[in-house]
């Protein structure tokens, strides 16, 4: 370590600074860092280990590769936060996106198909349960916007969106969108929220699904966000599975939590989540908008 940077990471063998990555004598700073993928054999798997192959951007500059790294699916999505945006080189995001439980991994073939399987399922069990009665949603009396039902009037709205909303969005995006800065009410409601008189969901496609090409979104006319989430489940094209387990895991349930809402659960049925008003990617995010 130089006097001129800050460690963010380290293992026994490895660390990551806001400048590089290190591992024994070889090293990779971080602006050559380019795709980040990890792998797992049979044998890694059982004992919780993967190996995170960091290709480089600079054809003069070699990639680099750490075998047999506990916590491998978190440090390959820093390693790709802090290679791809200079403004997540800061230990407090380090911390967060080292200390993300994810609950699905979707690294190779086998995990693809099985999220694809998840969704099959969850697309079987809406149709099914389209035939029968739509069960009723319990709105929480401390909902955010609808304490019991009942939608707030639009200046409360606007009153929690600012104190509550924002501050936590600022933090909580910034690593998606580059810097606390970039996030404004248009980040999540799009650039002409007012007009559309703050309609959601209204973020374009991020992760845009697999699943999309099936037409699924059209599928007997419009559908609400939480079939929606029951659609599309986990999927996202591969170059977006990292940030798309970050959004997954951090931000859903940070804004389910400021909403007072449990996090939408892609195990459970459609029934399930749409009883308890859960809170979804597919709120804010249009698989129909590029």
């Amino acid at each position: 370590m130089t006097p001129f940077e800050r460690r963010l990471w380290s293992g026994r063998r490895y660390f990551v600074s806001d400048l590089r990555i290190v591992s024994g004598r070889v090293e990779i700073a971080l602006d050559d860092a380019g795709d980040v993928q990890r792998t797992e054999t049979p044998v890694q798997r059982v004992l919780g280990l993967s190996t995170i192959h960091i290709h480089s951007r600079n054809p003069r500059v070699a990639g680099l590769t750490l075998p047999n790294v506990r916590r491998g699916q978190q440090l390959a999505a820093l390693i790709e936060l802090v290679a791809s945006d200079p403004y997540a080189r800061v230990e407090s995001i380090a911390r967060e996106t080292m200390a993300w439980e994810p609950r699905v991994s979707t690294p190779g073939k086998r995990e693809a198909l099985t999220a694809i399987a998840l969704v099959v399922v969850s697309f079987v069990a809406v149709v099914v349960g389209l035939h029968g009665k739509t069960p009723g949603v319990t709105y929480a009396p401390d909902d955010a916007i609808y304490p019991g039902g009942v939608k707030r009037d639009h200046a409360d709205i606007v009153r929690f969106m600012q104190t509550a909303v924002m501050p936590w969005a600022r933090q909580a995006l910034a690593p998606i969108v580059g810097s606390p800065d970039k996030v404004t009410c248009n980040t999540c409601h799009g650039a002409h929220a007012d007009a559309n008189g703050w309609h959601m969901p209204a973020v374009a496609a991020l992760p845009r699904p697999v699943v999309r090409e099936a037409g699924w979104e059209n599928f007997g006319g419009p559908i609400d966000a939480q079939m929606r989430n029951a659609f599309y489940g986990y999927s996202a094209e591969p170059d977006k599975a990292t940030k798309a387990g970050y959004m997954r895991e951090v931000v859903m349930p940070g804004m389910a939590t400021l909403l007072h809402r449990p996090p939408y659960d892609f195990t459970r049925t459609y029934e399930y989540n749409r009883e308890r008003f859960a809170f979804g990617c597919y709120h804010c995010h249009n698989p129909g908008r590029t």
